[in-house]
């Protein structure tokens, strides 16, 4: 049986579905196993830890007020009753609400200089096995513009500097962007990160695809 905590499937498919979204190729063809959460089907080229970030100032305030257990939705408020069918909020209404399902989730999240270090010193003591190619996925509850994505970037960098394993792809999203981090050596600064926008009829997609996914993970138990 799946040990790991119940609702992350959800986050772990979403990241899987951005992925291939947006970068096509091998992402296309991740499974969702575990340690790391992403793997290619050989379970050896590919491998993408998922994770998560709140900042602490604003954890109380994000996962308490806002959580969609109590709200009552308004005629035809679609996203509302989706959320509250679910229990999974991330995607809809721009990030506004967490769901109920997801409410533990994020509960458990660190600052990102907490999990970036947490997850480079993983991956330097051989925690996530050997890949070829190894990345990791960071969902964010802020949104974020270029500036701290890039100091995100640049201490994933400074951690594992001296590090045999390292992060190959540093990948952060939050509800409207993801930041794709190039960590390979030897790049100038201005070409390691490319922005990606996420609209409003992509980010609905890739929820109802999240949750069916989730859904059929389920069953098979």
């Amino acid at each position: 049986m799946d040990s790991r905590p119940f609702g992350t499937c959800f986050f772990e498919q979403y990241a899987q579905i951005t992925l291939a979204t947006f970068l096509g190729g091998e992402m296309t063809s991740l499974v969702n196993r575990d340690r790391p959460d992403l793997q290619s089907p050989d379970g050896a080229s590919v491998g993408i830890e998922v994770t998560r970030a709140m900042e602490e100032n604003k954890l109380a305030q994000e996962a308490l007020m806002k959580d969609i257990a109590g709200v009552t939705p308004s005629p035809r408020d679609e996203e509302i009753e989706q959320i509250l069918e679910y229990g999974y909020a991330y995607g809809l209404k721009k990030g506004k609400y967490i769901g109920p399902k997801e409410l533990s989730y994020w509960s458990m999240a660190h600052p990102m200089k907490r999990i970036l270090e947490s997850k480079v010193s993983k991956v330097g003591n051989g925690f996530y096995g050997h890949f070829g190619k190894m990345g990791l996925f960071v969902f964010s509850r802020e949104n974020l513009g270029e500036t701290e994505a890039r100091k995100a970037m640049d201490y994933t960098l400074f951690l594992q500097k001296y590090q045999d394993q390292r992060y190959d792809r540093l990948y952060i999203a939050d509800v409207n962007d993801l930041f794709v981090c190039n960590l390979d050596d030897g790049l100038n600064e201005g070409s390691r990160m490319i922005r990606y926008r996420i609209f409003q009829e992509q980010r609905k997609a890739f929820y109802l695809e999240a949750i069916r996914r989730q859904n059929d993970s389920v069953q098979q138990l």
